[in-house]
This record gives C-alpha cells, structure tokens and sequence, in this order.
C-alpha cells in the first residue's frame, strides 16, 4: 500500500464512519499521511483525526478510536495506535510494505525527473511580481517553475522595466520568461508579490548552478551568503553533496551496466528516512509551489542526498559475487533516489551533472 493508497483508505475509514453515523462530517478531500515523528510508532502517520475534531464536536482521541475500528477492517492494514493529542500511527503488513516499496520505486523510474509534477491544469494564469532585484528575479523564476510542474500557468514580471544591461544578468543566472513592467490583469485570476531579502554582494562571480543555489537556499525572510563556499567541491558545501549523490547514482547505472545487469526495483533492504522521503517528495513540491518557497525544496534535496549517499556502497557486487536481484532492486531504488535529485535540481534551475 503506497502512502497515496494509504490516504485513500484512511478517507474511506471517514466515509464508513459517516455512513454509521459514528461522525457526522464532511469527508474532506484529501487525507495527509507521513512517516511517524519522534514519539510515534507504526509505518505512516495521520492527523485527520485532529481535522475532524472540531467539526465533529468530539474530541480528536474519540475521532481518532472511531476511525482505528474502520482502519483495521480494511486488508494491508495489520494495526493502529492513538498517540498524542489524537494521531493515528498505522502499521501494514510486512508483505505489503514491501510491496508498497517496490511500486515506489517504480513510479518515480517511470516518472524520472518528473517524480511528482501534476497534469497542465486549465484556468487562469498565476501572476508573479517581483523587484527589480537580482535575488528576487532567482526566486521568481524558481517559484514559477514549482507552480508549472503543479500544473499551473504561470506570468513573471518585474515591478520596472528591465534595461539592456540586465539580459546578461538574466542569461547568466539562467532566468527565463521573465518580462519587464508588471504583468497585466488579462484573464489572470490572482497575483503573487516574490519580494525576499536581496543579496548582498554580486552573486554573478559564483556562476549560475552555486549563485541559484545560494540565493535559493535561505528562506526567502533570510540574507543569504554570497560567498566561494558554495563551489568548494567537499562535504561541507551542500550544494556538492546534492550533485555529488546524483553523480553517484549514474556512476553506479554506468558500473551496473559494465557487470552486465539493470535496475529492476523489488524488495531491498532500505534505509527509513530515505524512503520517507521519496514518499515524501510530491508533497514537497506542492509545499513548496504553494508557498512560493523554493528553500523548501532545496533543503529536502539536501536531505535525500544525505540519506542516499551511505547506501550506494551496497548496490554492486562486491569480491566474486554475482548480480543478483537484491543487487537490480538496491540499483533502483539508487537510480529512483538521483532521478528526485535531478528533478529538483532542475526545478532550482540547476545542472545535475552526470559525472562530477
């Protein structure tokens, strides 16, 4: 059961409960689900005992019990618990997670580095504005290209008009569609005002990859630092180890390739917080698009290639050992961890070079 199957049954928990009249709610749309935080327990987490509460009129542990005795009728589900202030904690069947990974990892291989976007969604136009500001024009342009991938159409324009001089600013930095004066009403529904913190120096020096990066990282509320550490090629520089763990992973499909075998996701022993958060990942761009806060996803890519990087010495054969399918399953779910990374990267309007 993948997180979005688990989200499903968790509604259909609410149905089943509003059908017996148990609670008497509107079902809501969507029901998040997320790995367990400190104090939790089981598979995936749910709060939507706690968004129910209130318009139930009971309290969010009731809600929460009323919807464990629907949770536990359906098939893949082997318990629930109540934690906290009303939470469901959800433990599956071990053969079920392990099926719930394998079609992970092969969603996001056939997604490649659209992993997460959504289909072109008609309406109305998504209006940017944006100073006249080198940062605001980065975070601006990265902002649309998070509201594209979730389906939006989107308009950037700066507050003034750009003279001559600024195309070069623009074509170093990799901004496009950005257009000079406020965008007009036409049939646009609604504006959004990118207006962060500016740098403070000349970011053009760094290049276009580290100078996105540095201007992108920071909150938006935050100054960012132009400074050489974003090209240093080492462990501290976070930017390094985004692109390093990317590199990596197609450094391993070139090595797979030489010994004769491919990707072929299937059960593998993984790491928590890696699978977590390539579960995590279409959230993350909907979050991010959402509150035009593009550091939202490059910290997420920071954490992907933190968890990623220690797996990767166990994916190929090692000494007289032969390929195997826990060495195609391992590969793949390698490949599915450097095509969120590219993804995102690209997103940030940053190269994800396949050797470095």
């Amino acid at each position: 059961m993948t997180p979005v199957e688990l989200s499903r049954t968790v509604l259909r928990a609410v149905r089943r409960a509003v059908d017996t009249g148990e609670l008497k709610v509107s079902v809501p749309e969507r029901a998040m689900v997320t790995r367990p935080r400190p104090g939790g327990c089981g598979d995936y987490a749910t709060n939507i005992a706690l968004q129910l509460a209130r318009p139930a009129g009971q309290p969010a542990p009731r809600v929460a019990q009323v919807l464990k005795t629907h949770l536990l009728g359906f098939d893949g589900i082997d318990d629930v618990f109540v934690t906290g202030p009303g939470f469901l904690n959800i433990s599956l069947r071990d053969d079920d997670a392990e099926a719930a990974l394998v079609r992970l990892v092969d969603d996001i291989l056939s997604a490649g580095s659209e992993y997460g976007h959504v289909p072109p969604r008609s309406g109305a136009v998504v209006r940017i504005r944006c100073p006249r500001e080198v940062r605001a024009l980065v975070v601006a342009d990265a902002v649309a290209r998070l509201l594209r991938s979730q389906g939006s159409s989107v308009h950037v324009g700066c507050e003034e008009p750009l003279p001559d001089e600024w195309e070069r600013v623009l074509e170093v930095l990799g901004v496009r569609d950005v257009r000079g004066g406020v965008p007009g009403d036409g049939d646009a529904s609604f504006g959004v005002t990118v207006r962060p913190v500016p740098a403070p120096a000349d970011p053009l020096p760094l290049g276009r990859d580290a100078a996105r990066w540095a201007l992108l990282l920071p909150a938006v509320h935050d100054r960012p630092r132009i400074t050489g550490d974003h090209l240093v090629q080492r462990e501290s520089n976070p930017l390094f180890r985004v692109r390093y763990a990317h590199a990596r992973t197609r450094a391993l499909r070139r090595n797979a390739a030489d010994l004769g075998f491919c990707a072929q996701p299937g059960p593998v022993e993984a790491p928590r917080e890696l699978v977590a958060l390539l579960e995590d990942h279409p959230r993350v761009l909907e979050r991010a698009a959402t509150r035009r806060a593009p550091d939202c996803l490059a910290r997420h890519l920071v954490g992907v290639a933190d968890a990623v990087l220690p797996f990767l010495p166990s994916v190929l054969p090692r000494g007289e050992e032969k390929p195997s399918a826990a060495h195609r399953a391992r590969l793949a779910l390698a490949e599915a961890a450097g095509a969120v990374l590219a993804g995102g990267l690209s997103l940030l309007g940053i190269d994800a070079p396949d050797h470095l």
